[in-house]
């Protein structure tokens, strides 16, 4: 007799007919049901903190991103010898792509962590670092004070920011998801992106409320240090709150996996082998090159809309700082308004066609949208913005629940650590570094749109490629579900019915 296990083809129908008791033995002892005590009922107040500790460190560090971001032509004034304003600012976004440089490494570091010891201490630990780069930076003199060493000094906190945050994405949003259940992980999700949206929101009016107080002088003068020294008592907070969280329950379930204390159903997607950097490139390489181009793509049109575009408003078309940095916190202001339903949206109908729409919406809309943004009247250009933002706020609401769905539980924090980072550095980080060398060589204000759409055709292939997560267990966990009643079901589901 043939067995399906022995030579991994289908069974001989007619030895299944012999031997049907045989037959189902082999197939439970291959997929053994799960009992209640595998499935995870989600504490709805434990969720809640979770998602707010989560999402408040990513607001903070995109807080201390932004900052930068939007104080880019200050900074070069500040930090680089004077000449020509253009190579100020260039060297200003320079020192903005290197601290991507050093994010895979820490997603190398902190991620393969994550999966050996938690992810709650990890995420502390990003959260200190980040508060120490973004309040020291603050604290550096000036070009016109200390020479050679300012830029140096800049640089040197810059990449203490950019190893902190090489941990922060994959370990938040990889801590919401296995805290979320698996019905609401979009909704869940789309959170931790509100946090990323409220950070640069609360930077950029910072920044347009100091600048209109203050004036450029006043800016260059001091005025530039307050928004990097509010960072510290923001840390602190986020600290406070992370350092409160228990342990996520799928992390807990690996845990007692690794202690044989699971049953088969729960070891079966449940494996022990945690942390190996060597693991997740030799085992998980073709979901790790999915992942880099997802997050390409998102993220070349994530920084050109939330971080590039105040410059290239005041650089290109002549507007002041101030005008520009109000249109974008408008901009980012309905995005808020409208992020967690793009994440109930993706519970419902799926990840996939949410995130080709937001693609999609950049091939198509990108040209338009810089035409509008050229006509210079101020209804052109908030509607070319908001043309762009509807279409980010699709990949924003959608992509923290569609990523940690990648990879399974004992590599996940690892894999996405891995796989954002390397794909932040390479291509969101140098984002407006490329487009204002492309613009000055090309001459063309163009350059954006073009850019933007090449970024969406790759992720547009990079959905069509990925499989659909929506309302399923992350891979390598039990089901998780909001009330005792789905857990039953879900272990009733599994029993045969009776016959007579």
């Amino acid at each position: 007799m043939t067995t399906e296990t022995e030579e991994g083809q289908a069974p001989d129908p007619e030895a299944v007919k012999r031997h049907r008791a045989l037959f189902r033995a082999v197939k439970r002892r291959k997929n053994p049901p799960l009992r209640r005590t595998d499935i995870t009922v989600t504490d709805d107040a434990a969720v809640k903190r979770a998602v707010k500790a989560a999402s408040l460190g990513n607001a903070m560090e995109w807080f201390d991103f932004g900052i930068y971001s939007y104080l880019a032509v200050t900074i070069g004034h500040v930090f680089f010898p004077s000449g020509n304003d253009t190579i100020q600012l260039i060297s200003s976004f320079a020192t903005f792509a290197v601290s991507f440089l050093v994010r895979p490494l820490g997603g190398m570091v902190f991620g393969p962590m994550g999966d050996k010891i938690g992810r709650k201490k990890v995420l502390a630990m990003t959260m200190i670092m980040m508060a120490i780069g973004t309040f020291a930076i603050g604290l550096i003199p000036s070009y016109a004070t200390i020479g050679f060493w300012a830029p140096v000094l800049l640089i040197l906190f810059r990449l203490v920011q950019g190893f902190s945050t090489g941990g922060e994405y994959g370990g938040a949003s990889t801590f919401i998801a296995e805290y979320a259940p698996d019905k609401k992980r979009g909704f869940f999700g789309s959170f931790l992106e509100f946090g990323t949206l409220a950070g640069y929101v609360g930077a950029a009016g910072l920044v347009t409320i100091l600048t209109s107080a203050l004036g450029s002088d006043g800016m260059e003068s001091w005025g530039w240090r307050i928004p990097f020294l509010v960072a510290g008592p923001i840390g602190l907070v986020g600290l406070y709150l992370r350092l409160k969280l228990d342990e996520t329950p799928a992390f807990q379930k690996l845990e007692d996996a690794s202690s044989h204390k699971a049953s088969d159903a729960a070891s079966s997607v449940e494996t022990t082998a945690k942390g190996d950097l060597a693991k997740i490139f030799r085992d998980y390489w073709p979901t790790l090159v999915l992942c880099i181009c997802l997050v390409g793509a998102y993220n070349i049109t994530d920084y050109m809309l939330l971080s590039y575009m105040p410059t290239y408003l005041s650089d290109e078309m002549g507007y002041s700082e101030t005008h520009g940095l109000l249109i974008l916190i408008a901009t980012m202001i309905v995005l808020m308004c409208i992020i967690n339903q793009v994440g109930k949206l993706s519970d419902r109908f799926g990840r996939k066609p949410l995130l080709m729409t937001g693609m999609l919406g950049f091939f198509v809309l990108s040209i338009p949208s810089f035409l509008l943004v050229q006509n210079g009247a101020l209804w052109a250009v908030s509607l070319g913005m908001l043309l762009l933002g509807l279409s980010l706020v699709c990949l924003l609401g959608t992509m923290s629940a569609a990523l940690p769905a990648l990879f399974p539980t004992n590599v996940r924090y690892g894999s996405l650590s891995v796989g954002y980072n390397l794909s932040a550095s390479i291509f969101g980080g140098t984002t407006p570094l490329v487009i204002t060398a492309l613009i000055g060589l090309t001459g063309s204000d163009m350059m954006p749109a073009y850019y933007s759409m090449a970024a969406a055709l790759i992720g547009v292939i990079a959905v069509a490629c990925m499989k659909e997560t929506a309302q399923q267990p992350l891979a390598g966990s039990p089901p998780s579900v909001e009330t005792e009643e789905e857990a039953v079901e879900i272990v009733e589901s599994q029993t045969p019915d009776p016959k007579f």
